[in-house]
Order: C-alpha cells, then sequence, then structure tokens
C-alpha cells in the first residue's frame, strides 16, 4: 500500500509533493560539470571535449616502472584529491592512469581524459609533476586547500599534449637582506611548483649578511650572518637598533635541496665574489684589501670594499666555501655573482699593493678598465675549481666585461643588452632584465598605498608582454636557456609582503617561459586568474590585487579615473 494512501492528505497536494521529489531526485542525478579551463601556465596544446569524468573515489594505477621520486610526486597528487573530496581512492586500470613514456621529450607531458578514465603519461619526474599541475588546476581550487571541501569534482573530458619553451625557468629570492624561515621557503617553492617552474636561484651572501654555514669557516655565522640593526625606510643615515641575521645549517639546506628537488625544481645557489662580500670580510678582515676593521653592513646599496684579488689565501677561502656549498648542492651551476663589483666609490684594488702585484704578473696595464681585467682573473679562476669538479658558473652581466672565459653562462639583469652581447659572442644567457623581470619594483601606480619598494613600476601586463627573443638575432637564440624573476628585499621584512610582490606577477611570468608566442593571450590569461584567486586563497599565500583595482597590502580600491590623472601628472617624475 502506498504511503500516501494512509495520509490524509488531498489529492492536489500529493501531486505537488511527487513533483518536488522527483526534482529533488533529479538535481541529485544531474550531471556534475568541470570548472572552466583556467590553467596557468596555458598547455601548448589543448582540445576540450564535451563530456567529464567524476575523480572521487576514482580507481588508480600508477605504472610499476615509475621511478621513486616520479611515484611519489602522483602520490601527493592522489593524496590531496582524497583529503580535498573525502573519498579514497581504489587501486585499478578504470580511472586514472599514470604511464611511464621513454619516448617524450624529458619535460613533456600528454593527458588523455575520457568515458573510460584518463591515460596520464610522461618520461621523467618533471613531466609528471607538470602534469599533476595541470590536473589539479582543472579541478576546483579546494585541492589546494588540504581540508575535506564540497565541490563538484570532476575533469572535462580533454586532450593535452604540452611541453615547456625554455629549458630554464626560474625564480630567485634574496635572503641575505633579510632573512626568510625553511617554511616560508618550501611556500616559495610550493607556489613555483604550481606554476611549472624548474629553477631557485637562492642568493645566500652579502654585504648585510651571509646566510650560509661554512663548517671551515665558522665566523662566517657567528659574525658575518648579524648586522647590528638596519636602515629605516629609505633614510640611508638611520638605524633602527635591532640586531638583525639569521642562517641556515647545513642540514636545513640540504632539506630544501630534498623538497625541491621532489618537485621538479633544482636549487642553484649564489655565493657573490668579489663585491658584495662585506659580511664574510668582518669575519675575516684579512680577505680584504685593508685588512679591515669591516662590519657587516647596516644599510642599503653597494659597497666599496671588496676581497682583495692579489692575496692568494683569498682563494684558498673560496675554494674551501665553495666545496661545502657543492657537497650540499648538486646543481649543474654555481652562481658566482660578479655583479656591482666597482661603485663610484674608487677601487681598493688601484691602490692596493697585493692586486698592483698581481695586475703586473698578469700583463694587466694600469688603467680604467685594469680592475675589469683582474675581476676576469678572479672569475677565470674559481670556473677552473667548479669545472675542475664537474660544475659550471653562472655571473651577472657585468662578467661581460673585459674577457669572459668561455663556458661561463651570462645572467642578463641590466635590461636585456647584456644577453643580447653574450649569446652573440656564444656564451649561454638567462634573461632577467630589471625592466621586466624585477618583482621588488613597484605593481601599482599609487605609491601611496602600495606597501614601501625599491623603486620603479612593473605592471602584470608588462610582465607578461616580454618577448626573450626580442632584439636576438636568430642564429644567437639557441644560446637563451630561459627567462627569471629576481625578487631583491632590501624593502621586503614580512612574509606577507614578499607574497605580495610575487603573486601574481609569477604566473605573467609562467606564462612567458613556458607557452609559445602563439598561445599569449593577455585577456585570457587575466580570466584565469580568478581561478588562481582561489587556488592562493586555499594555499593560504597572500598576493595583490591591483590587476583587479585594489591596490596595496589591505587592498584600497584605487582612485577614480580624474583622481588618477591628476596624481600620475604630480607624480610623473618620480616614475
Amino acid at each position: 500500500m502506498s504511503i500516501f494512501a494512509k495520509m490524509t492528505i488531498p489529492i492536489y497536494m500529493k501531486k505537488t509533493l511527487l513533483l518536488c521529489i522527483a526534482a529533488i531526485a533529479l538535481l541529485a542525478c544531474s550531471k556534475k560539470e568541470p570548472q572552466q579551463f583556467s590553467v596557468i601556465p596555458m598547455p601548448n596544446q589543448v582540445t576540450l571535449e564535451k563530456g567529464s569524468l567524476s575523480v572521487k573515489g576514482i580507481a588508480v594505477d600508477v605504472d610499476p616502472n615509475m621511478d621513486q621520486l616520479s611515484a611519489k610526486a602522483v602520490g601527493r597528487f592522489i593524496s590531496a584529491l582524497e583529503t580535498a573530496s573525502g573519498t579514497a581512492c581504489k587501486d585499478g586500470e578504470d580511472g586514472l592512469r599514470f604511464k611511464l613514456n621513454p619516448a617524450l621529450a624529458p619535460e613533456q607531458y600528454t593527458i588523455s581524459i575520457g568515458k573510460d578514465g584518463a591515460d596520464i603519461q610522461a618520461s621523467t619526474l618533471n613531466g609528471f609533476v607538470y602534469a599533476r599541475e595541470t590536473l589539479k588546476q582543472m579541478l576546483p581550487a579546494a585541492i589546494y586547500g588540504g581540508q575535506k571541501a564540497k565541490a563538484d569534482w570532476v575533469l572535462p573530458f580533454a586532450q593535452i599534449d604540452d611541453s615547456p619553451r625554455f629549458a630554464y625557468r626560474g625564480m630567485h629570492l634574496d635572503a641575505c637582506r633579510h632573512f626568510w624561515s625553511v617554511e616560508e621557503t618550501k611556500r616559495y617553492l610550493d607556489v613555483m611548483t604550481a606554476y611549472k617552474q624548474n629553477r631557485f636561484h637562492w642568493h645566500l651572501t652579502e654585504d648585510q649578511g651571509w646566510r650560509v654555514e661554512i663548517k671551515k669557516y665558522p665566523l662566517l655565522t657567528e659574525i658575518g650572518a648579524w648586522r647590528n640593526g638596519t636602515m629605516i625606510g629609505k633614510d640611508f643615515s638611520s638605524n633602527d637598533g635591532i640586531r638583525y641575521g639569521g642562517f641556515y645549517t647545513q642540514e636545513q639546506m640540504r632539506e630544501i635541496v630534498a623538497y625541491a628537488a621532489e618537485r621538479g625544481i633544482t636549487v642553484i645557489p649564489e655565493i657573490d665574489l668579489p663585491g658584495h662580500m662585506v659580511a664574510a670580510l668582518s669575519a675575516y678582515p684579512e680577505l680584504g684589501c685593508s685588512g679591515g676593521p669591516y662590519e657587516v653592513w647596516t644599510r642599503w646599496g653597494v659597497d666599496s670594499r671588496i676581497l682583495c684579488a692579489g692575496n692568494e689565501n683569498v682563494f684558498t677561502f673560496l675554494e674551501d666555501v665553495l666545496s661545502e656549498i657543492m657537497d650540499i648542492f648538486p646543481s649543474e651551476y654555481i652562481h658566482i655573482g660578479g655583479d656591482e663589483c666597482f661603485n663610484d666609490e674608487a677601487c681598493p684594488w688601484d691602490s692596493c699593493p697585493k692586486c698592483i702585484a698581481r695586475m703586473r704578473s698578469l700583463g694587466i696595464k694600469q688603467g680604467p678598465d685594469a680592475k675589469h681585467y683582474l675581476q676576469n682573473y678572479v672569475t677565470a679562476r674559481v670556473q677552473d675549481f667548479l669545472n675542475s669538479k664537474g660544475r659550471k658558473i653562472i655571473g651577472w652581466d657585468e662578467v661581460l666585461q673585459g674577457n669572459l672565459t668561455k663556458g661561463a653562462t651570462v645572467m642578463s639583469w641590466r635590461g636585456v643588452q647584456g644577453g643580447i652581447e653574450a649569446a652573440s659572442k656564444g656564451f649561454d644567457a638567462i634573461m632577467t632584465p630589471n625592466s621586466f623581470c624585477y618583482f621588488d619594483h613597484y605593481q601599482g601606480m599609487e605609491r601611496d598605498k602600495e606597501p614601501l619598494a625599491i623603486g620603479g613600476y612593473l605592471p602584470l601586463e608588462k610582465v607578461y608582454s616580454y618577448e626573450p627573443f626580442k632584439g636576438i638575432p636568430a642564429s644567437d637564440q639557441k644560446h637563451i636557456l630561459g627567462v627569471q624573476a629576481n625578487l631583491w628585499t632590501e624593502y621586503i621584512a614580512a612574509e606577507k609582503h614578499l607574497e605580495y610582490m610575487l603573486m601574481p606577477r609569477l604566473c605573467a611570468l609562467s606564462e612567458v617561459q613556458w607557452c609559445q608566442v602563439p598561445n599569449k593571450d593577455y585577456t585570457r590569461f587575466d580570466k584565469s586568474l580568478d581561478h588562481t584567486f582561489k587556488i592562493l586563497d586555499a594555499m593560504d599565500f597572500f598576493y595583490s590585487l591591483d590587476c583587479r583595482g585594489m591596490v596595496g597590502l589591505d587592498r584600497k580600491p584605487a582612485r577614480d579615473a580624474a583622481e588618477m590623472a591628476d596624481y600620475l601628472e604630480k607624480n610623473k617624475t618620480d616614475w
């Protein structure tokens, strides 16, 4: 007997109730829709098809021939999916199938999603990492949150064949002007992973602090890792009087290297030489031309005090330091700096008896260029030592001055000219021009609402507009290894500020690094940022909303058009 027959409900109400129950049942059975395809960087070949694949509790099959790190990367994806969807996946071949395909290029991956499941193929760890990140971005942003969330856990039917434009896709972090914890450094690596970057350039030594534990020279961290205060704002005569510093133990650096390696990222350490060495000189003053005393610098800028190129003990020191660095960092490249060795003040090498004697022995004639040739000698000796250990050097574009030894790689930071010159001379180059890739610059026009920055103006759209091959003849383009952005931290002391300066400009950079030129489209990219902002919210990672008309760390609305025009007119000389 029907339940309704026992109830004294009018017939019209019975019909209404039945209709409601049917509607609820229909809603419960309705097809879940995948979110809009908003992957950054945009895959180079994508075909979206009708239909979707539910991945909540889906079966997973992992190729038994996959290496341990690749299997671990896949495992992290499955774990995130299980946590976010609240349902465990099961073993089986009728769902997500992760397959090793040696025919694919090292960083290439393919994804084929249809009614019978999904095939995800790659030949290396990096390929599987990038496939995993594409899948995650195709799903609700809650998969990045580490907790259960109510959402439609479905993937669209799609065919994806993807690989990067440039082999070197880097991001830099200055840990010297301000020191960043291991946990914050890992968060930095997490967003690099999400947007398919593969080189982390870690700036570890400076005038304002030495951040690397070197067991043979303990005073480098006992003395050189700490400064007696920091200048306030942009008042170069000021000092806040607060002792500041910190350093990474060798165990902590190994931890970062391992964390990055699991995500397909190589850590490239930088030991800046022969300039930017005041922190080291404060610990071992005998390594300088004057013999000291020196003190870890408390203000920003370029100090003229540098290592003594005529002192043989300096090269013993550098080889000892670099030997411990190489033991920690397995990277092919070691960055040796070489920038801003000489400022507007007199170079100590010009009057140092040991340096003058060294120049005479090398046949370097006295004159304004002598110091550049002596720096070439320092660079070449360090390069020879590192080469003998199977490593290569990267140097900032100043190393091109004089005669640079073959085999060096040049990092072009003072605009693009350094990269153009390096490539024309047969040197490999990495493009990091300050005009497009310096994330310590302001990203909004309203400086009074922005957190303090070093200067300049680098909005999101300008980062996106950068074309690394512009001005480089086709015959020289093979020497351009890739692109990197740099984040110097003189004026960045808080994690929220650091993250604000990084995101979402890193997303724009990722498309410069990854996408073939025809696939770049700022309008499409801008729409995709809405999903990225949800991802960053899920990761609890702070970011700028200047591109949405909200400026500053507290995201105040921008001025209206009339106010903005007046503001720019009054402040145009500052830009």
